[in-house]
């Protein structure tokens, strides 16, 4: 089940993962990038929680002169509407589904199936997690934005899907005004939705970390 294109890591408690969490990087990184994020975070002793941090594949950017790094999609203008190739957003987001559907074949619940993502990670997971074809446990945007907002088809297995979105007040990457958009949109599309603003810029905080930590706990109880 470890793939090339992934880092999988197994639970710290040793036990059979009976719950998994899928967390996508930003542009110009790849799955290593969250690795430290795993340990720290303050999960109960009892869960048995596989990670999984994909890579992106290597596409140029137009935004930044047309180079060669790890993206989920091609930014084609920098402006507050961020104009992006979606069909290769798309693409990714139709791999990350194919990644839930071999976890679901390999016995986990997929409502104990949390989908995360991170800046340019966090538009593919807003699309993976709201089309998907079987009930999620919980969707994660962290400094991100809704790209597909007004085209993705919506999933009804999904309806109910609770929605946690982080983003920084000082973000100057992803400005805040972007992560409240999508937020105000999966409130308006009847998603159980909360909003969490930090004190830091395009990045985690120690509170953060924190907080992420209690909600997987919460949405990963038995």
């Amino acid at each position: 089940m470890n793939h090339p294109g992934e880092l999988i890591i197994e639970p710290r408690n040793g036990q059979p993962a009976d719950a998994c969490v899928i967390i996508l990087h930003g542009l110009g990184a790849d799955g290593r990038d969250f690795e430290p994020l795993v340990p720290a975070l303050p999960l109960p002793d009892e869960a048995a929680v596989r990670f999984i941090l994909p890579h992106a594949p290597r596409l140029p950017v137009t935004v930044n002169g047309g180079m060669t790094m790890p993206a989920w999609y091609d930014i084609k203008e920098m402006s507050l509407d961020r104009q992006i190739d979606e069909a290769q957003l798309l693409v990714s987001a139709e791999r990350i589904q194919a990644m839930l559907r071999e976890q679901i074949e390999h016995g986990i619940d997929s409502r104990r199936i949390i989908l995360a993502g991170f800046s340019q990670g966090g538009a593919v997971a807003y699309q993976a997690a709201l089309s998907f074809e079987a009930p999620l446990g919980g969707l994660l945007a962290l400094s991100t934005y809704f790209a597909t907002a007004d085209s993705v088809t919506l999933a009804e297995a999904n309806h109910a899907l609770p929605i946690e979105v982080h983003h920084g007040s000082f973000d100057p990457v992803v400005p805040e005004s972007l992560g409240k958009a999508g937020y105000d949109r999966v409130l308006s599309l009847g998603y159980p939705a909360h909003y969490r603003r930090y004190p830091m810029a395009h990045a985690l905080c120690p509170q953060q970390i924190g907080d992420i930590g209690r909600w997987l706990g919460e949405r990963l109880a038995r």
